[in-house]
C-alpha cells in the first residue's frame, strides 16, 4: 500500500511501498477514506514531542470502512464505517487506567505517533479503541471530529460552568467547539493572530459574539478560556481576559514556554489546567451530541501524497478549518 512516512523529526515524509498491514488478535484493518491533519502530527513531525516510534506512518483522525477483521473481534463488522482516534492503546492495570482515567495511562500507545496512522491507504487498530461515525457527515467532513472534536469537547467539559468563553487561536478544534458552546447557550469570544481578518471573520460566521487579536481585551470577563495554540505567552493574556474563579485551559499537547507573570493574574482563585489526551468515553459522548448540535466541519481536501504541504500549510496557519487528506 502507499503511505507517507516520518523517518525522522525535521525531514519531509515519503511516499512510500509497505506491506499491507495485517490485524492481529482484537485488531481492525481499516481501508482509509479520509484523515484528518491536526496540530499533533506537526509537532510529531517538527520532534517537538519525544520519544515517538521512527519510522512512524502519521495521522490519527482516520475515518474508513472496516476491511479485515482479527481474530477476536465481534463487536464490528466488515463495511462499517468507523474512526480511528488518537488514543490507540491503554494498559488497563496502572491506577489511572483502574480510576477511569485512561486518558493518563502509564504505557499508551498513541495513533500516528507509536501506533502507525492513517496517512496511508490502510491502518491497523485495536477495535476497540475504534467509533462508529454517526451518518450524516461525508468521510471528509467526519475526520476532523476525532481529534480536533474530542479534544474540543474534552477542553470545554473542563470549563463549566460557563456562561462567556473565550477561545485562543481558531482553527481546526476552535471552530468546532465554538458550535458546541453555542448549542449549550454560552457565549464565545475569538482570539486571532493580529490583524487576521479572515480567521476573526469566520469565527463571528459560526456565532461568536466577538473577534479580535489575542492581546486585545475582551468587551467583559470571561468565565474561562481555552488556548489552542500552542503559544506559551497567551497564557498570561488570558488570565487577564477572565474573572476571578475562572478557568483557563490549555488545549494542546505541546506549548512554547509560559513566561514569568505578576502573581496577580493567577490570584483570586483562577486556575489553570490543561488537557490531556481523551479517553473512550468522550469519544461515546460528543459523537453522540455533534449530530444533535449540529456540528458543521469546514474542511478542505488534499490527496495523500500532499501531506507535506498540508504539515506546511498549518505551521504558517494558512487554512480555514480543517485539512484532511484523502489517499
Amino acid at each position: 500500500m502507499k503511505a507517507m512516512l516520518l523517518d525522522t523529526p525535521g525531514t519531509p515524509l515519503r511516499m512510500v511501498e509497505v506491506p499491507l498491514p495485517e490485524p492481529s488478535r482484537g485488531q481492525i484493518r481499516v481501508k482509509v477514506a479520509a484523515c484528518g491533519v491536526c496540530r499533533t502530527d506537526l509537532h510529531v513531525a517538527d520532534g517537538d514531542l519525544k520519544h515517538p516510534k521512527h519510522p512512524i506512518i502519521p495521522g490519527h483522525e482516520i475515518v474508513g470502512r472496516v476491511d479485515k477483521l482479527g481474530p477476536g473481534v465481534a463487536h464490528v463488522a466488515i463495511g462499517d464505517r468507523v474512526g480511528i482516534p488518537w488514543l490507540g492503546h491503554t494498559c488497563g492495570v496502572c491506577s489511572f487506567c483502574r480510576e477511569g482515567h485512561e486518558n493518563l495511562c502509564d504505557a499508551p500507545g498513541f495513533t500516528g505517533y507509536q501506533i502507525d496512522g492513517g496517512y496511508a491507504e490502510y491502518a491497523v487498530a485495536d477495535a476497540a479503541y475504534c467509533f462508529p461515525i454517526p451518518e450524516g457527515p461525508g468521510d471528509v467532513e467526519a475526520a476532523p471530529l476525532l481529534c480536533a472534536g474530542l479534544i474540543g469537547y474534552r477542553s470545554l467539559k473542563m470549563t463549566e460552568p460557563c456562561r462567556t468563553l473565550g477561545i485562543y487561536g481558531f482553527g481546526a478544534a476552535a471552530h468546532i467547539v465554538a458550535q458546541v458552546a453555542r448549542h449549550q447557550g454560552i457565549e464565545v469570544f475569538a482570539f486571532t493572530r493580529i490583524g487576521d481578518g479572515p480567521a476573526q471573520e469566520f469565527a463571528r460566521a459560526l456565532g461568536c459574539v466577538w473577534a479580535g487579536g489575542s492581546e486585545e481585551a475582551p468587551p467583559k470577563l470571561l468565565d474561562a478560556a481555552i488556548i489552542f495554540a500552542p503559544v506559551g505567552p497567551l497564557v498570561p493574556l488570558a488570565l487577564a481576559a477572565v474573572r476571578k474563579g475562572g478557568t483557563v485551559v490549555l488545549g494542546g499537547i505541546h506549548m512554547s514556554d509560559i513566561p514569568t507573570m505578576p502573581y496577580d493574574l493567577l490570584w483570586g482563585e483562577r486556575i489553570v489546567r490543561s488537557v490531556a489526551n481523551l479517553t473512550r468515553q468522550d469519544a461515546i459522548d460528543f459523537l453522540a451530541l455533534a449530530p444533535r448540535v449540529p456540528v458543521k466541519t469546514h474542511t478542505e481536501a488534499l490527496p495523500l501524497a500532499k501531506a507535506n504541504t498540508a504539515l506546511d500549510r498549518l505551521r504558517r496557519g494558512d487554512l480555514t478549518g480543517a485539512l484532511v487528506l484523502v489517499p
